[in-house]
């Protein structure tokens, strides 16, 4: 749980690709994009992770006898106008769910991107057929109980299928067909491709503006809430509580088992502990205080928009470059993941060359 003295901004939360998007990591198919979501109402939180979850796996399997239209056939498999207008439903609402809103001209664009997109998957699938890739369905489960994991309960996450019009046998099709996938790049193309350390070097050296940390600071605070808008005798009644623990730390009370006896914040259980935080990350004037103190020095009474404050500060960074040693195996997984896409890029371009592909949109 964020603690309340986070600015507002830090209470965004990201569904990163290092969950759901880095394990059906597949770099030609579209759509698969980080998202941040502000964080507000529950629905929309859920929402988001379900679009976040669909926009992560293939498309659901195509139909050789499919009812209704066609918006495609590969090698004589179709994928249906019904699949086509779902997969574009949910790429539309995340866009609306980011507050945009996009032209004819964009929209045009989008959906040749979508149906591009289902049919790159469509053709991989087939390869991935074809190169004897099974998946076993303790894989499935696990990957299933791991979404779900990202909802309140069964109830909102079957909620949250139904407003997207999908079932839970739709969304077992996808990750089965998605880890298929994955495993058709990982033998033909990822493992293959190799970064040395002459070029996580070279990267590093070329590009220090991404090495740089910021000053910070390791601080705890207690909290005593009280609301602006709160009447004169209530924020007394709240400076005098904050103002007599302020008089029990200067006699040599622990500000740990003060904070744990008296913060109302959420960080209480850990002694009011912070961990280590850069400007920006907390509001104005707790992030004044906080960098303006010496290691070791227990403020004043700050005041924010959530309460008052006592806040201690443990320890201090300068500024500095992260040395290479620390940040080495990430750069190389970043120049592998972007060589594993251009190489993608490339097979599934040449497995279009041999496919016979029909557009009917």
């Amino acid at each position: 749980k964020t603690d309340a003295v986070r600015a507002d901004r830090n209470n965004n939360f990201s569904l990163r690709m290092d969950s759901l998007e880095s394990f059906f990591f597949t770099p030609t198919l579209k759509g698969t994009t980080s998202m941040k979501f502000s964080n507000c109402r529950r629905l929309n939180q859920i929402a988001a992770i379900l679009i976040f979850v669909l926009l992560s796996l293939p498309a659901m399997a195509a139909d050789k006898n499919p009812a209704g239209g066609k918006a495609a056939v590969i090698n004589g498999v179709v994928i249906t106008q019904a699949h086509f207008d779902k997969e574009l439903k949910v790429h539309l609402e995340r866009v609306s769910r980011q507050g945009q809103q996009i032209s004819e001209e964009q929209t045009a664009a989008l959906k040749k991107d979508v149906l591009d997109g289902l049919i790159e998957r469509e053709i991989l699938y087939q390869e991935s057929q074809k190169a004897g890739i099974k998946i076993d369905d303790q894989k499935v489960n696990d990957q299933m109980a791991g979404i779900k994991k990202r909802f309140p309960n069964e109830e909102e996450f079957k909620k949250a299928l139904a407003s997207m019009g999908l079932t839970e046998e739709e969304v077992r099709t996808q990750i089965q067909r998605g880890l298929a996938i994955r495993g058709l790049i990982d033998q033909k193309v990822a493992n293959s491709i190799v970064v040395t350390d002459e070029e996580t070097k070279a990267f590093y050296d070329d590009n220090p503006q991404f090495f740089k940390q910021p000053e910070q600071v390791k601080a705890s605070h207690i909290l005593i809430k009280v609301e602006p808008t709160a009447d004169d005798a209530t924020k007394a009644a709240a400076r005098k509580k904050i103002e007599d623990i302020r008089k029990k730390l200067t006699e040599g009370g622990d500000f740990a088992e003060l904070a744990k006896e008296n913060s109302e914040g959420p960080s209480a259980p850990k002694g009011g502990d912070l961990g280590y935080f850069r400007r920006g990350q907390m509001v104005k004037p707790f992030e004044d205080a906080a960098f303006s103190m010496k290691v070791n020095e227990v403020s004043g009474l700050v005041e924010t928009r959530f309460g008052y404050h006592l806040i201690k500060a443990y320890d201090k960074k300068p500024e500095q470059t992260i040395p290479y040693a620390e940040v080495k195996d990430r750069i190389a997984q970043r120049l592998k993941a972007e060589k594993v896409e251009k190489a993608a890029k490339e097979y599934v371009d040449n497995l279009k060359k041999d496919a016979k592909i029909e557009k009917m949109l």
